[in-house]
């Protein structure tokens, strides 16, 4: 399977440089093949194949208003053509139903917070003897390693994000790291004033760390409303506001990651609730929806327990793991949010609303699950770990590397 492994560069004043150009020239490169696809369209000609793009790339390098292009990796102009085909094929495939719908591609900013530019194999940049990450055209830039990749990486991305951080993200073939086998299992009921419940009772509460932080960023934003437009005192104020609210993503991220690898080593089988997120995003409690990142949050689930050999389900939204008694089945009808323990009326049992839910979450994706801390047992026999995930190429090694070998 493949994974993205990134890292914090530090680039000198004359490498921003370089790099910034490097945006640039790739932004205008994606710009103008889209504007020769959508002028195509609308004046009623065939789709304008990658190959054709292609060649008129290279004789706009030979035009004195495309001259610049010439400057750097012609890889990284490559890429962003690319990227424009897979806008496309995107924005196709979700109008014949392969996929969520998106939109068409749209033309790049300069002023976008996020700017990127990928390399692959072919550009010739590679990681030094001495742990830096050499780059054509760039120069030599300082990685902190944080650990050691699994693999030698197919390619390399710098991104700079709005805060002005810059980091290198590799992709890299890995195979399954199997954990020991446990015959524990477990259930998630996702919520708001609990970030998780599990099905063996455990109620893990909510950082909530976009509310903790709402002072703070309340101030820096009434700080930025206050400057010039086109200032250097706005841009300044601008970067404020994002490193505060890079601070905020970075620790959730941070807490999603700790808690999923947890429920993954410590079970060998996941169910958790497919949500609708973007229903609840609608609703007054929005800002609680997009704090607690239950989205995100369930992608490193099921990718972790991809590369782990766990099992994991997602069940259906329209479960009524709320309504019905996890002891005798018994569906008890709906109840309001504010009902948070109830009784059943058919055996009499009182149940704890999220805990009872987190059950019956277990229980819909065919495991045996239960609230009173008993020896829990799948319900199905998982598939075998040779036949889950994908079947990773043999990689080189890259022993040289610094770092933690840790997830």
């Amino acid at each position: 399977m493949q994974l993205r492994y990134s890292f914090r560069v530090y680039p000198s004043t004359g490498q921003r440089v370089a790099l910034a150009r490097a945006f640039g020239c790739a932004r205008v490169v994606f710009n103008d093949a889209l504007r020769v696809r959508e002028s195509a369209r609308a004046a009623g000609l065939p789709f304008v194949p990658s190959g054709e793009l292609s060649r008129q790339l290279t004789a706009a390098k030979k035009t004195p208003e495309r001259a610049w292009l010439a400057e750097v990796s012609s890889v990284v102009l490559q890429q962003s053509l690319r990227d424009l085909d897979t806008a496309y094929r995107n924005f196709f495939d979700g109008l014949k139903g392969r996929r969520p719908r998106m939109g068409a591609p749209r033309f790049k900013s300069r002023k976008d917070g996020r700017q990127s530019i990928r390399f692959t194999a072919n550009a010739g940049w590679k990681i030094t003897a001495g742990g830096k990450l050499r780059l054509p055209r760039v120069g030599d830039l300082d990685v902190k390693w944080s650990r050691a990749l699994p693999s030698a990486p197919s390619t390399v991305t710098v991104v700079r994000d709005s805060a002005g951080r810059y980091f290198a993200s590799f992709v890299v073939e890995t195979g399954p790291e199997v954990l020991p086998t446990t015959d524990a299992v477990v259930g998630i009921d996702l919520g708001l004033t609990h970030f998780a419940i599990l099905s063996d009772g455990t109620k893990i509460d909510s950082p909530r760390f976009l509310r903790r932080a709402e002072k703070k960023l309340k101030k820096a934003q009434r700080d930025l409303s206050r400057k010039a437009e086109g200032s250097n005192n706005r841009a300044k104020a601008r970067i404020k506001v994002a490193r505060a609210h890079a601070r905020v993503a970075d620790a959730r991220r941070e807490f999603h990651h700790q808690l999923s690898t947890r429920i993954i080593r410590e079970n060998q089988a996941v169910a958790v609730e497919d949500l609708a997120v973007k229903g609840l995003a609608r609703t007054r409690m929005a800002k609680s929806v997009h704090d607690a990142g239950w989205s995100a949050f369930v992608t490193m689930l099921e990718y972790k327990a991809a590369k782990f050999g766990r099992v994991f389900h997602r069940i259906g939204r329209f479960e009524p793991t709320s309504q019905v008694c996890s002891v005798c089945g018994v569906k008890d009808g709906p109840k309001s949010l504010d009902v948070r323990v109830w009784t059943c009326g058919a055996c009499g049992t009182v149940l704890d609303r999220d805990i009872n839910a987190a059950v019956n979450v277990a229980k819909a994706a065919g495991l045996a699950a239960s609230a009173c801390g008993a020896r829990v047992r799948p319900g199905i026999v998982p598939a075998q770990r040779e036949e889950t995930g994908t079947h990773p190429k043999p990689s080189r090694s890259t022993a040289g590397q610094a770092g933690i070998s840790v997830l």
